[in-house]
């Protein structure tokens, strides 16, 4: 998958949208992160699923972080983010806040199959401290080279097979343990590893498919990763395989376009 996109990257770059960050006034770091507490709080919910029809009707709040981001990032000021963390914590709710508004302003579709993820995750740019990336650009070329693998339970593109999106940003003085209550949580939730005894086999989300590589940096295999942050353990002779990635956009059920 990853070469593939980087594949069409190469061949289509010509044809990226550069999403507009939003006309709003400048807030300061602190005013930023709270207004994207806000919309958290208030269109998230304890599944993580999105009411973006309530976002777009409300957008201030959205809008005042997206445009704080557009402003700095730490490549662009880093004597903000003087620490490995406070970076990552950047990196990790710029990506979250830009993927919501990159569905908002393209018109908020009821999935990403076909030719539409490929629009939305390589073809539309969005500006982090006066640079231009699309999603799947920003998280390969400037969050995973960080070398936290737990960023891959952090990380949210909007859809249903994502990890859930929590409804607090992520804070650079307790990262550490944020992103290990995150990844407990992906690893014990059934929707993401299900365990088939009879088989003797053990089917995890695509997403540890999607970035093997990453995880096999901290656990000679994937059972043996998974079994740090699970309860109930997997036995380390079970066979893997891989749940289908759900590209469904993740609505909360109250989101309506009226």
């Amino acid at each position: 998958m990853g070469l593939v996109c980087a594949l069409l990257t190469l061949l289509f770059s010509g044809c990226a949208t550069y999403v507009p960050y939003p006309a709003t006034e400048l807030a300061e770091p602190t005013r930023a992160l709270v207004s994207w507490e806000e919309v958290l709080n208030k269109y998230v919910d304890d599944s993580g699923r999105i009411d973006f029809y309530g976002v777009a009707k409300n957008p201030e709040a959205l809008h005042r972080y997206v445009r704080y981001v557009a402003s700095t990032s730490p490549k662009l000021h880093p004597e903000e983010f003087p620490t490995r963390e406070a970076k990552l914590a950047f990196y990790l709710n710029s990506y979250n806040a830009l993927a919501m508004y990159n569905v908002i302003q393209g018109g908020i579709p009821e999935s990403f199959s076909g030719s539409l993820r490929a629009k939305y995750f390589l073809f539309r740019s969005l500006d982090v401290g006066s640079y231009y990336y699309s999603l799947f650009r920003y998280e390969n070329e400037i969050i995973r080279p960080l070398g936290d693998e737990r960023v891959h339970f952090a990380l949210n593109c909007m859809v249903k097979g994502c990890p859930r999106l929590p409804r607090k940003p992520f804070l650079a003085s307790s990262l550490d343990q944020e992103l290990d209550a995150e990844a407990k949580r992906f690893l014990n939730e059934e929707r993401n590893v299900k365990i088939d005894e009879a088989a003797k086999k053990v089917y995890f989300s695509s997403i540890l498919k999607f970035y093997t590589g990453d995880f096999l940096t901290k656990a000679p295999t994937l059972i043996v990763y998974a079994n740090r942050y699970r309860t109930v353990k997997i036995p380390e002779d079970y066979a893997i395989d891989f749940i289908p990635y759900d590209w469904t956009t993740n609505f909360s059920p109250n989101s309506h376009p009226n």
